[in-house]
C-alpha cells in the first residue's frame, strides 16, 4: 500500500491494510520471505546498504520485509513513529533496557508485573548495575519518592496481571516528563485496540505478540512501539547487533493475527464482562477482579483510558491453594495453561505457575494470594465457562 500516513484511519482498517508492500508479483494476502540474506545488484550497492546511505534489506536477523509489514502495522496502531519486532515479549522488554539504559541508571517498575520481568529486573539487569525500585502500580505519591536523580525508566503494566489493576497512564506520563525519565507501558492485556499510551503521554509500548496479537496462541513474539530515536535507532541497533530477532512465519502469523485484533477484542471484553458478574454471584468466590465490574476500584479510570475492559480476569476462592487447585483440576473445556490471549479459554494459578519463581514476600507484595485463579476469557460459549467453573465451585 502507498499510504504514508495511516491516523486518518480506523484501526480496523489499519489492522487490515496498514504496512503490506506488495512486490513485483502483486500478491492480494502478504508474502513470507524465508530468507536469511539479500542479494545485491554490484559492490557499490552492497557497500551503501551496509553503510546505511541507501535503505534496502540487508541481513534477516535486522532486515526481512514480512517483519517490516508487521513492525509498520503495530505502529499505525499504536500510533508510533517505530516498532522493534523481536523474538518474545521478554526479548522486548530486555531489548528495550539493554538498547537505551546503561550501568548507575535506575528503574522504578510496578510491583504488579509479570513474575519473569520482575526477576528480569532483579537478578539480570542487577548483574549489569541497573537497579529497580518496585512500587505499588496505583500510588503515583510512591512513584515520586521512589525516583532518584539516575533513574532512567519507569515501567508499568496495565491492567496488571493477574490483578487488573490500574494506573493512571496520563499522570504518571507527566510524572515521568517532570522527572526526565522515559515511560514504558506494556499494553499487552489491552492492545491498541483497547488502550493508546502513548496518546496518554506514555513514551514506549511493550508488546507480548504471543498473546492477543496473535489471538490463537500459534506463536512467540514481541515488539517495541515508540519514536524514531529511542525505538527506530537504539533499540532497533542493539536488535541489528544482538539478534532478538522475530521469524519471517511468525511475523506473517501475527499479521494475519492483526486483521482481526478489533473484533476479537471486543468479543473478548464482552465474554469477561458475562463471565466476571457471574463470578461475583458465586458463594465459594471471596472476590473478583474485573475492570469492568462496579465493585473494581478503579472501575472509573478504566473506562476513562481503555475503550473496553479487557479479557483477563482472576477471582479469589475460599479455601486457598487446595481450593483453587480443586477448580483448575475440575475444568473440562478450559486449557489449563498460563498463556493467555487466545480463542481459548485458559485457566492458571498464578503462586505456583506464572509468579511461582518470586519468593513468598514479593508475592505477598504483589497481592498473589495462593486462592487467585486467573482466567483469560476466549470465544466459547458463556453459559459453557459457567458450568465448568461451578463444577469445581460447588465442590
Amino acid at each position: 500500500m502507498d499510504i504514508e500516513d495511516w491516523s486518518e484511519y480506523d484501526l480496523d482498517t489499519r489492522a487490515v491494510r496498514a504496512g503490506q508492500q506488495r512486490s513485483a508479483e502483486g500478491e492480494h494476502a502478504e508474502a513470507i520471505f524465508p530468507t536469511s540474506s539479500y542479494v545485491f545488484a554490484n559492490a557499490a550497492q552492497a557497500a551503501a546498504r551496509f553503510a546505511g546511505t541507501e535503505p534496502g534489506n540487508i541481513y534477516s536477523r535486522f532486515t526481512n520485509p514480512t517483519v517490516r509489514t508487521f513492525q509498520d502495522r503495530l505502529a499505525a496502531l499504536e500510533g508510533g513513529e517505530a516498532c522493534v519486532a523481536t523474538a518474545s515479549g521478554m526479548a522486548a522488554i530486555y531489548a528495550t533496557c539493554a538498547g537505551l539504559l546503561k550501568s548507575g541508571d535506575h528503574i522504578v517498575s510496578s510491583r504488579s508485573i509479570f513474575g519473569t520481568t520482575t526477576i528480569l529486573f532483579s537478578n539480570y539487569l542487577g548483574r549489569f548495575g541497573v537497579e529497580t525500585s518496585f512500587v505499588p502500580l496505583a500510588d503515583l505519591e510512591a512513584w515520586e519518592r521512589a525516583i532518584r536523580p539516575e533513574t532512567r525508566l519507569l515501567f508499568v503494566e496495565t491492567p496488571s496481571n493477574p490483578l487488573t489493576e490500574l494506573v493512571d497512564i496520563r499522570a504518571l506520563a507527566e510524572l515521568a516528563r517532570r522527572k526526565g525519565c522515559l515511560l514504558v507501558v506494556d499494553n499487552c492485556f489491552c492492545t491498541p485496540a483497547l488502550q493508546q499510551p502513548l496518546a496518554l503521554g506514555a513514551d514506549i509500548v511493550i508488546h507480548s505478540a504471543t498473546k492477543y496479537l496473535d489471538g490463537q496462541g500459534r506463536c512467540v513474539g514481541g515488539a517495541v512501539v515508540g519514536d524514531r530515536e529511542r525505538v527506530g535507532k537504539e533499540v532497533f541497533g542493539f536488535l541489528r547487533t544482538c539478534g532478538p530477532t522475530m521469524s519471517p512465519f511468525n511475523a506473517w502469523v501475527f499479521l494475519k493475527g492483526l486483521e482481526t485484533l478489533g473484533l476479537r477484542m471486543r468479543a473478548h471484553c464482552e465474554q469477561a464482562g458475562q463471565l466476571a458478574a457471574w463470578l461475583e454471584g458465586q458463594p465459594g468466590v471471596e472476590r473478583v477482579h474485573y475492570p469492568g465490574l462496579a465493585s473494581h476500584p478503579q472501575h472509573e479510570l478504566a473506562g476513562r483510558q481503555q475503550s473496553g475492559f479487557g479479557g483477563l480476569l482472576s477471582f479469589e476462592v475460599k479455601g486457598g491453594r487446595e481450593a483453587a487447585w480443586r477448580v483448575v483440576d475440575a475444568t473440562r473445556i478450559m486449557s489449563i495453561t498460563a498463556n493467555l490471549g487466545d480463542t481459548k479459554t485458559t485457566i492458571t494459578h498464578p503462586a505456583t505457575t506464572t509468579h511461582g519463581r518470586l519468593t513468598d514476600e514479593q508475592r505477598a507484595e504483589a497481592g498473589i494470594s495462593q486462592g487467585l485463579l486467573r482466567v483469560a476469557v476466549g470465544l466459547e460459549s458463556v453459559r459453557d465457562l459457567q458450568n465448568d467453573l461451578a463444577r469445581g465451585l460447588g465442590a
